[in-house]
């Protein structure tokens, strides 16, 4: 909203705030709402305060710039109640001194709301980047969500409530774009064998999730203002259960605003949509507490001592408290994880994911919560295998990783997120047993695991690719076609029938434009890079480096990949230079530090880069390939005891990873 009087909840009383040595501070002038503070260049500067950003329990602030942009304050006001620890100034990264050249610091690409927050809080956002003059235009219908952000243009339905026709009455004739089953339609019974809660009718299209996943799911936009109603998969890539978002059990790590994890859940596959819980027009639950699942589930079954055992009204009744814990975001909001679940303490020691029961009892070990549920259930789920074990194994590179992705991929009981992240993890275990799965995924009803599966494609030799791939540039998402574009873009076009041909030089025409229009991030250039290259255009990959380099110069992949392409052409030397750069930014990196160590071994300066290579393995225990580099480092100085050792030790956590057994079986022969 815009910053006035009656919409900034802020104390802008001439308050001083210090954290960290910085001092910041927050006053009125003229009507203004100002703030002095480090500003770009690390100069301090007075700023005025454009609009307000969110209500409760934190609210942000934008500061405007002359080139169109609008910078998030590094001090949100914490708008709880005094006696809830609020009514302060805080700051959401409060252990990190950020300088004005860190990614965090606020007047960095990383807390600019046209690109970071635009979309899911305005309506018909369109950002309008012009690459030519690094700046915005940014336009908007409503700075706020509006009625049609979800339901469309609003005009014709406007046109007939104001003819007030008969006809306008009814929930098909309204006008607008976009309509949903009515909420008062929609029954909810008790199965009298299972007790479990069944949908009336059934479910059967995904407009209402699909639309709330535009926003409410961690995902990249591939299209400018979306069209209402489209789904999701067509407007925008949205992520799996990657590890840096999702712990191996699907539980969030990182903040992945609710789709992905409920669509894990046995709800979603129930039938259940957003406005079963939420009201989408008041923003308010349906009920509150246990009533609210009480409103499907028998509570005479599930609100009881006898299932959650815990003293009634204590907080270990509520039902959230165990199957919807809370992980705190943004230093004071806590979100809960939607994916429904039942406690799993069992697999905490095994996946090392957290579990419900430990998150009250922090004092007491997993192990001790296990027994618990154990004995309380003991035909409970703990008994039965979970597909989380499968995504560890292939994330950790296990002996059985082929065998047990393939188990979770052709199991179509497994949530559609699941299947396409193991997909993802298949590649570097797969051989002729499981070879079948990728075109079968490439195919699947569920655009997820379709776009999990051309990707993973990417590395196979160029006929397959071919063959299984080039029929998902007609894809009906965006999302897939996409990405069968990029896959693609390096094969010779004599492989490719005419056809095919012409409709990967649209789909990729159509892929760059979408990567230009967000030409104010690094990685949009990233990618157009990685095309260049794969269409061997060296110069224009120089290009989209030094543009990924001047939009982030924190962004240390475009480093890294400009020396790999200086090393395709021949000049280490330069990639060095490169490299260090880098190390001048992030000196702990260990991605830097391993290309740097290839680099110097390319360079004939082996003793520099062994150590390199071990500060690259030391760093990333998670990457095997690091410790087969480093080995083999060691090896060609003569060090093969040493060599060997670093392979066991990798082995202990990647027991499965080809090339660490395959050096590790060469060195025990030559012993």
């Amino acid at each position: 909203q815009p910053a006035n009087d009656t919409t900034v909840l802020g104390d802008f009383d001439d308050v001083l705030h210090e954290e960290h040595g910085t001092a910041t501070k927050f006053y009125r002038q003229h009507g203004k709402f100002l703030v002095n503070t480090i500003g770009p260049g690390g100069t301090r500067t007075d700023f005025e305060v454009a609009y307000t950003f969110g209500v409760f329990p934190l609210q942000q602030y934008l500061v405007g710039f002359s080139d169109g942009r609008y910078q998030v304050l590094a001090y949100s006001w914490d708008a709880r109640p005094k006696i809830d620890g609020g009514q302060r100034w805080y700051s959401i990264y409060p252990d990190e001194m950020l300088p004005h050249d860190d990614v965090l610091h606020w007047t960095q690409p990383s807390q600019n709301w046209n690109h970071m927050c635009a979309e899911c809080h305005s309506t018909n956002l369109r950002k309008n980047y012009d690459a030519k003059r690094d700046s915005f235009d940014t336009e908007w219908s409503e700075v706020n969500v509006g009625c049609e952000a979800c339901h469309g243009a609003g005009s014709e339905h406007v046109a007939r409530m104001k003819r007030g026709s008969s006809e306008s009455k009814t929930e098909s004739k309204t006008g607008l774009a976009v309509t949903f089953p009515s909420y008062a339609d929609v029954q909810w019974t008790t199965d009298p064998t299972t007790q479990n809660p069944v949908r009336s009718p059934a479910r059967t299209q995904h407009t209402e999730v699909e639309l709330c996943a535009r926003c409410h799911s961690r995902r990249s936009t591939l299209v400018e203002a979306p069209t209402p109603g489209a789904s999701v998969h067509d407007s925008h890539r949205v992520a799996t259960l990657d590890s840096s978002l999702y712990y191996p059990d699907g539980q969030i790590r990182d903040e992945v605003y609710v789709y992905g994890s409920f669509i894990q859940s046995p709800m979603y596959r129930a039938g259940v949509t957003c406005s079963d819980c939420h009201d989408p027009h008041s923003g308010s639950l349906r009920a509150q507490g246990n009533d609210l699942c009480s409103r499907c589930h028998t509570p005479s079954k599930f609100d009881t001592q006898a299932h959650h055992r815990h003293g009634k009204d204590s907080p270990g009744a509520q039902c959230v408290a165990c199957h919807m814990p809370s992980t705190l975001y943004m230093g004071i909001d806590d979100r809960r994880d939607h994916s429904l679940r039942v406690p799993r303490p069992d697999l905490s020691k095994e996946l090392g994911s957290p579990n419900a029961c430990n998150g009250c009892h922090e004092s007491m070990s997993s192990e001790w919560a296990a027994k618990k549920v154990n004995a309380w259930f003991p035909n409970g789920r703990s008994r039965q295998a979970h597909w989380g074990n499968a995504l560890q194994a292939g994330q950790w590179s296990a002996v059985d990783a082929e065998a047990r992705l393939m188990s979770v991929i052709t199991n179509e009981a497994v949530p559609a997120i699941v299947r396409a992240s193991a997909i993802s993890l298949l590649p570097p275990f797969a051989s002729e047993r499981s070879f079948a799965v990728f075109p079968h995924a490439a195919s699947d009803p569920d655009p997820l695991v379709r776009v999990a599966a051309v990707e993973a494609l990417e590395s196979f030799p160029a006929q397959m690719r071919v063959e299984w791939v080039a029929k998902r540039l007609d894809d009906p998402m965006r999302s897939v076609r996409f990405e069968a574009a990029r896959v693609l873009a390096s094969i010779p076009r004599a492989q490719l029938d005419e056809t095919a041909a012409k409709k990967l030089d649209l789909v990729t025409t159509e892929y760059v434009a979408a990567q230009e229009r967000d030409g104010d991030r690094a990685e949009p250039h990233m990618r157009l890079a990685e095309l260049a290259l794969a269409k061997r255009d060296y110069p224009r990959a120089k290009h989209e480096y030094a543009l990924a380099r001047k939009r982030n110069p924190s962004f240390l992949p475009a480093y890294i990949n400009l020396a790999d392409l200086h090393r395709i052409e021949g000049d280490d030397t330069a990639g060095e230079s490169v490299l260090r750069e880098a190390l001048a930014i992030s000196a702990d990196q260990p991605d830097v530090r391993h290309a740097l160590g290839l680099a110097l071994i390319r360079l004939g300066r082996v003793e520099e880069a062994v150590a390199e290579l071990e500060l690259a393995f030391r760093g990333r225990p998670d990457r095997p390939r690091y410790a087969y580099v480093y080995a083999a480092a060691l090896n060609n100085q003569g060090e093969s005891q040493r060599a060997l050792e670093v392979l066991r030790g990798a082995l202990a956590t990647h027991p499965g990873d080809r090339d660490l057994r395959s050096f590790a079986a060469s060195l025990e022969r030559q012993r």
